[in-house]
């Protein structure tokens, strides 16, 4: 099902459509995956652990992963023209102190080359929408503390520090992470703010990068196969 599809004439920002993931699809977000912890955990992880990072291996293990994902969990790819540019999946929150109900931006990636391009806002639209067709009030992520391009990206969207802290354990070196929250109106004061659509419309234009350097938490999200070692 499409979710989203926006565009402008610009060929960085050209239509970008957001469609539930497939199987053929685990090569391609594998790739993103990769890439994306390369680009945005350079210097704030081990180079050795990034530079091990293996797309063959990664997709071994998400194939596995996907033929049994939990069903409540959605996965959403961005794709232009053919080509898987990004990846979102959402689901219920993982941790015990939340309220009951609550749903969790698992995870979101973007082709590093395509950050600030609207790529990552159209899938956190989609997820967004996702979420609150799912009857999730609350919408939880948990974002590496020094990753402050997502940060921003995340308050940007109405994201605020509900002041949650945790440590990973990432190629032997302990990665802080914040855990972000942002309520959902429901999704009838939703749609009546946008008469006539039941899809997110296409972003505005940026006045500067916004996109997250994905992804948005160290932690594999649940149907996402472990890191590399792990």
């Amino acid at each position: 099902m499409d979710r989203f599809e926006g565009g402008t004439a610009d060929p960085l920002h050209r239509a970008v459509r957001i469609r539930e993931m497939a199987a053929a699809d685990v090569e391609a977000v594998s790739a993103v995956r990769v890439r994306g912890w390369q680009h945005a955990y350079r210097g704030l992880m081990p180079q050795a652990y990034l530079d091990a990072m293996s797309v063959a291996a990664d997709a071994e293990r998400r194939r596995a992963w996907f033929v049994r994902k939990a069903p409540e969990v959605s996965d959403l790819v961005a794709e232009r023209d053919g080509e898987v540019i990004g990846w979102a999946a959402v689901g219920p929150a993982r941790d015990p102190d939340v309220a009951p109900g609550a749903g969790e931006l698992l995870a979101l990636y973007v082709a590093p080359e395509l950050i600030g391009t609207g790529v990552g806002r159209a899938l956190l639209a989609a997820g967004t929408a996702d979420a609150r067709a799912k009857g999730f009030p609350t919408l939880y992520l948990w974002v590496v503390r020094g990753n402050t391009l997502a940060r921003r990206f995340y308050a940007r969207a109405g994201f605020v520090p509900d002041g949650a802290e945790e440590t990973d354990e990432v190629g032997g070196r302990s990665i802080p992470e914040l855990r972000y929250r942002r309520r959902l109106a429901p999704e009838s004061a939703s749609l009546a703010s946008a008469p006539g659509s039941a899809r997110p419309g296409p972003a505005p234009p940026e006045s500067a990068p916004a996109e997250p350097a994905p992804p948005d938490s160290a932690r594999p999200a649940p149907g996402e196969p472990p890191r590399p070692g792990s």
